[in-house]
């Protein structure tokens, strides 16, 4: 299956039935009084966030999803049957926006989490809300009101806790491979690496970390050079990054601190908050370097780099060796951050509650201007439907 990490949809709900506007007519009940159903609510669009899919490709084709609208009333009382609502189910990682201004709508960062997309329009009301001690014979009715509408632009960003960063053909593949049970392409060509892969990393029976392994970057992604920064978003969500650096490549004019500058200059482009995130500086293939040679070409990598290096680990991803190591001090620094790591989580989704709060709020005020509306209509459409009450 390819992997889609960007669409774009359109999200139609269904209309509200039309309120009728009939009498009783019945053998031996002479004035029989209105009788005039309300029309049935329209069918409106969620979103659910399920875990067991990791694409969007659902929707790179089907593009328009439509409600059903909601029948009109009849006589006898008879109310029109709401219309059947959709449910769209999204990767657990995906951001909903507004298609025309970029707002964001939803955020399911969590599996089974249901957001209201489009809501149903209101049933229009049927002419036995409108009889009174004065009015006996009420001939008006409301239509159904529109149901909403929206373009929304998908965006998957993975969930992981460790991502990894780094040159196409640095090892990022190898290193998952080599620590967890993922198995992403390897071979010995740049960008064999075309989407995300994410690995899980057990350490213990109760401690465990996701890894996530993204194509590599080169100079120039941020004009779009090699695949770009296209998939740097499914970073953002990551506690910590691993900077994977080529120490021996087959490149004799190549340079692993310059590439190792590069990919960091890079960062910066596309994200400050993403720059700013922990970076630990992975140094790889030393197998390929002797082994009376290794302090020398490592010492010569940190001078060129000049910058000071949060944390420095040496490994051999194809073989394992300092893998271990890296792998615990990993989940270390992970157990040591969860109670921030959780609160942010928790600010975050008081922050999304608080947002949808707001959104429903909205909904509903708009839907008591309506019923307003409705209460103060004068009748000025009798005439219209007079035919419809005889």
């Amino acid at each position: 299956m390819k992997f889609f990490d960007e669409a774009r949809i359109e999200v139609i709900a269904g209309d509200g039935g039309d309120g009728a506007a009939t009498f009783r007519r019945e053998k031996y009940v002479p004035r029989g009084g209105p009788s005039g159903g309300d029309g049935g609510r329209g069918g409106s669009v969620h979103a659910l966030a399920d875990r067991n899919i990791n694409t969007l490709i659902d929707y790179r084709y089907t593009r328009i999803f439509r409600a059903e609208r909601g029948e009109n009333g009849g006589s006898r009382d008879c109310y029109g049957k709401g219309g059947g609502d959709i449910v769209l189910r999204f990767p657990v990682g995906t951001i909903i926006s507004d298609g025309d201004n970029d707002e964001r709508i939803a955020d399911l960062d969590e599996d089974g989490k249901r957001v209201l997309l489009v809501a149903g329009g209101r049933g229009g009301l049927g002419n036995i809300h409108f009889k009174s001690s004065t009015n006996r014979a009420p001939r008006q009715r409301t239509l159904g009101q529109e149901g909403e509408r929206r373009k929304l632009h998908l965006e998957l960003k993975v969930l992981a806790d460790v991502g990894l960063l780094g040159l196409p053909n640095a090892g990022k593949s190898t290193f998952i491979r080599a620590v967890s049970a993922a198995r992403p392409k390897v071979a010995d060509y740049p960008f064999t690496t075309l989407a995300p892969n994410l690995g899980v990393v057990r350490t213990a029976e109760r401690r465990s970390f996701v890894i996530a392994d993204i194509p590599g970057l080169i100079e120039g992604a941020a004009e779009g050079a090699g695949l770009g920064h296209q998939f740097l978003r499914h970073l953002q969500r990551t506690h910590l990054l691993l900077h994977l650096v080529d120490l021996a490549p087959f490149d004799p004019e190549a340079d692993p601190a310059r590439d190792a500058l590069t990919i960091a200059a890079e960062l910066r482009k596309y994200d400050e908050d993403l720059f700013a995130k922990p970076r630990w500086l992975v140094l790889n293939k030393l197998d390929l370097i002797e082994p009376g040679e290794r302090a020398a070409r490592i010492r010569a990598f940190l001078d060129a780099c000049g910058s000071p290096v949060e944390r420095l680990f040496e490994i051999s991803a194809i073989n394992g060796e300092g893998c271990e190591a890296l792998v615990f001090s990993i989940q270390d620094f992970l157990d040591a951050e969860r109670d921030r790591i959780a609160a942010e989580r928790e600010q975050r989704h008081a922050a999304e509650r608080e947002r949808l709060a707001d959104l429903d709020a909205a909904r509903n005020a708009e839907a008591r201007a309506w019923q307003a509306a409705v209460a103060g209509d004068d009748g000025g459409d009798d005439d219209e439907h007079d035919d419809e009450a005889k």
